[in-house]
């Protein structure tokens, strides 16, 4: 009988029992490891053999798609950090076709009911009337002349030429026979399946707007990596609530931004954003990195400094299932917002200068258009102003009637764009091309009679505006009196080479710099003559010495001109640019900084008889009266140029700066169509009472001459 206390009997009881355990353990493992691999076949088998078809169907309509993203655009702001121009928070509307399949016309067409009872308006560019019958928005030929952003004549695609270059549906043969619009928007009507064209039916104005709208996406697919359209911008709460009620797939409501205007002047200046236009446009931007739906800059400081204000567009990778909902999205470049452009424009000098133009021209019965520019002594603009201006807060609906308008041109910056003779105002430069090429002296005099007489033939003996004659004139009186018969002879014995050569130097005849669109005027001389198709003769000359014969420019150029004279001749090109700012406000990220493009040396002498007569004539009776109460001395000159020798029409021309002792601004002033350029004394006071800060009004315009001046 075994002994229960044992120890042999002891350890074996307690190696049965761990044995016992050990195999409890394992058996429950393998039970284990064998229920989690039934659990795995089973879930294998659900997910390939019973549900396999529909993961497979997911598969197919799960799109990853990426799309790019417009950043916030930087601000303007005037030189005193004045906010000229911001932005919005808008809703816009973008169209998917991906998300719409086979529904596609039936969810635009419900798209376009909602447009229509809400009253907005979308994004079509298809060149066909919107009802029968059926024409051309645009001439029917594929391309158009126009002009590029530096004036120069070019050639340009059409709508139709663009739409020819696209050669996926074969609609139009580029450089072959146009059809009819009837003939192409049925076409193109088949074609989107809109009605069947071999059955004989015929577009109907819901056709054409269907087909507008499926015109625009077809242009968003080709030659793009998406193609998402926005169909429409700045709806507003209610027409949000109609198409989220539809459940439209496919139409989607996003935030953006639209700019905002904080003043209503200065259009030309700051002018205006928009869509991207097919064709040369796109190609430009494309390289750049910016998506079609791009707003860029269309016009002015928008389009001159697009770049910065812009930024950087930002792209991401949208996952999507098969009814266009997002599933997933992250950014793969995240935006970076523009930066803001701060002007040397003065928006209350502009403000002022705006308002004494639309005053004058009021009081004008056949007042066409005026002009207005104001610079500081770096070429810097303070004010540039043109008349008949527009509101940018309200140009897209006035646009049709603001092109339209041919006779008065609201849209044509004349500070930049208009080109006129200068008249008188042209004579201090010829008194500085005579002086410094030694020609005169500033003691020597020349008798005016009140006529010319140095040819034999009468008809070569041009007249004085003073047909009594000044008596004996050295220059500074001469440019007081505007003496036209001292700078007929000194302008004969200097000669068309040496004038035309300073005309350059200073400015004239050149483009300025300005970053806006710019004309580049002209310089009379044999050259001139000759490429507007007429001959140069020798007694041009006189005329050209007193800023007329071929003589033309802008009113910039002209206070451009001014500033480099009267700051002893450093010249410098103009500029609205004073600096960026990155766009929290944080830190400058440029400042202009440019040198003088060159200097004209001038002796000290000869500068301070020309300005001399200048200070001598705004202390004339018909010019004290506006320049006394200023708290500043002014040198001024007048100028009444003819715009054509059959007619007796002249525009007044008037340029000053001040303060006379330490010129800290020079403007310039045109009338098309104005009186003696006296007559612009008033208006040229009111603007510098506006900069010196004494205020300034418009009252009691008195006329003076009406001769050549």
């Amino acid at each position: 009988m075994n002994n229960p206390f044992d120890p042999i009997h002891i350890q074996e009881e307690k190696a049965e029992r761990e044995a016992h355990r050990l195999k409890l353990r394992s058996n429950l493992l393998i039970a284990l490891f064998c229920a989690a691999l039934c659990g795995f076949f089973a879930v294998l088998y659900q997910t390939q053999i019973v549900e396999g078809s529909d993961y497979l169907s997911d598969s197919n309509v799960r799109t990853i798609q990426s799309e790019q993203v417009n950043s916030v655009r930087g601000e303007v702001l005037d030189r005193y950090g004045r906010v000229l121009v911001s932005n919005v928070v808008s809703y816009n509307v973008e169209l998917d076709t991906t998300a719409m399949g086979a529904d596609r016309n039936a969810i635009l067409d419900r798209l376009l009911d909602i447009c229509q009872e809400e009253g907005v308006e979308w994004t079509d560019s298809l060149p066909i009337s919107e009802t029968a019958p059926w024409t051309y928005d645009t001439p029917a030929p594929f391309t158009y002349q126009a002009r590029d952003e530096e004036g120069n004549l070019v050639t340009r695609d059409s709508a139709l030429g663009q739409l020819a270059k696209r050669k996926q549906y074969g609609w139009l043969e580029e450089g072959g026979p146009v059809p009819s619009a009837g003939d192409l928007l049925t076409t193109m009507c088949g074609t989107f399946g809109l009605l069947d064209k071999e059955a004989g039916e015929t577009p109907t104005r819901r056709h054409r707007e269907l087909a507008g709208v499926l015109y625009e996406l077809y242009l968003r697919s080709t030659g793009l990596n998406n193609n998402v359209y926005v169909f429409a911008r700045g709806v507003d709460i209610t027409f949000i609530s109609k198409v989220k009620e539809s459940a439209l797939a496919g139409v989607r409501i996003e935030t953006a931004t639209s700019r905002k205007y904080g003043t209503s002047y200065a259009a030309h200046v700051l002018g205006y954003t928009g869509a991207i236009d097919p064709g040369a446009e796109w190609e430009r931007y494309q390289t750049l990195g910016y998506p079609m739906n791009a707003t860029v800059g269309k016009a002015g400081v928008e389009l001159a400094f697009e770049e910065q204000l812009h930024g950087v567009s930002g792209a991401r990778l949208i996952e999507k299932d098969q009814d266009g909902n997002v599933i997933s999205q992250e950014w793969s470049r995240v935006p970076e917002p523009g930066d803001n452009a701060v002007l040397t424009l003065d928006i209350a000098l502009q403000a002022a200068t705006e308002d004494l133009l639309a005053q004058y021209a009021a009081r004008q019965e056949e007042q066409k258009g005026m002009a207005a520019a104001v610079v500081d002594m770096s070429g810097g603009v303070l004010a540039l102003a043109s008349y008949p201006t527009y509101d940018l807060s309200a140009f897209r609906e006035n646009y049709s009637e603001l092109a339209g308008d041919t006779e008065r041109r609201p849209l044509l910056n004349r500070a930049t764009q208009g080109v006129y003779a200068p008249g008188s105002t042209f004579k201090p430069l010829t008194a500085i091309a005579a002086l410094s090429s030694g020609t005169i002296t500033t003691r020597e005099q020349v008798q005016c009679t009140g006529r010319y007489r140095f040819y034999p033939n009468p008809a070569d003996q041009p007249y004085c505006w003073n047909t009594y004659g000044h008596g004996m004139d050295n220059v500074t009186r001469a440019i007081k009196d505007s003496c036209n018969v001292f700078f007929y002879d000194v302008g004969r014995r200097t000669g068309i080479a040496t004038i035309r050569e300073y005309a350059q130097m200073f400015g004239l005849g050149e483009y300025t710099g300005i970053e806006l669109v710019e004309e580049k005027g002209r310089v009379a001389g044999p050259e001139t003559s000759e490429a507007l198709g007429g001959t140069w003769f020798d007694g041009n000359t006189m005329y050209a010495a007193i800023g007329q014969e071929n003589n033309a420019f802008t009113p910039l150029q002209l206070a451009n001109y001014i500033a480099t004279l009267v700051n002893g001749g450093n010249h410098y090109a103009c500029h609205l640019l004073k600096e960026f700012k990155s766009s929290d406000y944080s830190q400058v990220t440029e400042t202009y900084d440019a040198p003088p493009l060159h200097t004209i040396q001038m002796e000290e002498e000869h500068l301070r008889a020309v300005l001399q007569g200048m200070y001598d004539l705004s202390k004339t009776a018909s010019m004290a009266r506006w320049f006394d109460p200023l708290p500043v001395e002014v040198g001024c000159k007048t100028g009444t140029a003819e715009t054509s020798s059959r007619a007796a029409t002249t525009n007044a021309v008037f340029v000053c700066f001040a303060p006379y002792d330490d010129p800290q601004v020079a403007l310039c002033l045109v009338a098309e169509g104005g009186d003696a350029g006296g007559s612009l004394a008033e208006l040229a006071a009111g603007i510098l009472a506006q900069y010196f800060s004494t205020g300034g009004s418009l009252s009691g315009l008195t006329g003076e001459n009406t001769l050549l001046r």
